[in-house]
């Protein structure tokens, strides 16, 4: 036997207001919500002391350079790095992975009798494809 379930609707108790459910900006539509979402939780961070170190050394990363590093960081992370060394081109970061977090960055000509600690893993960045010619 199956009983009928009737829904209506739920008066709120006297003296208090219904509930309401932030919302995004009129204007938002979904895709860019969530685009924003994901920016948040995929995008990497330098901590002061590498944007430092790469400001001194004149070294720019372009969106390809971040795409490359925020792959690499995903590589790491999936099989259970913490703290790991990407080489890359002709830079090497030290990152925190769970914190999507460039912790150093070193130039690899300064690279010679350097130690590296504290680290459970090491990744070789993908080079960048050439570009095609004119």
């Amino acid at each position: 036997m199956v009983d009928k379930i009737q829904f209506g609707r739920v008066a709120p108790i006297s003296g208090q207001r219904p509930a309401t459910v932030p919302s995004a900006p009129p204007s938002s539509t979904f895709s860019e919500v969530m685009e924003s979402t994901l920016r948040k939780t995929d995008s990497v961070q330098f901590s002061a002391h590498a944007t430092q170190r790469l400001r001194e050394h004149g070294i720019a990363l372009d969106r390809a350079d971040m795409s490359r590093i925020q792959r690499a960081i995903d590589g790491a992370a999936a099989k259970g790095a913490e703290e790991s060394l990407l080489l890359m081109d002709k830079l090497a970061l030290v990152v925190s992975v769970s914190n999507r977090t460039v912790i150093t960055a070193v130039p690899t000509n300064e690279l010679e009798d350097r130690v590296f600690t504290n680290i459970d893993s090491a990744v070789v960045v993908a080079a960048r494809p050439p570009l095609p010619p004119l």
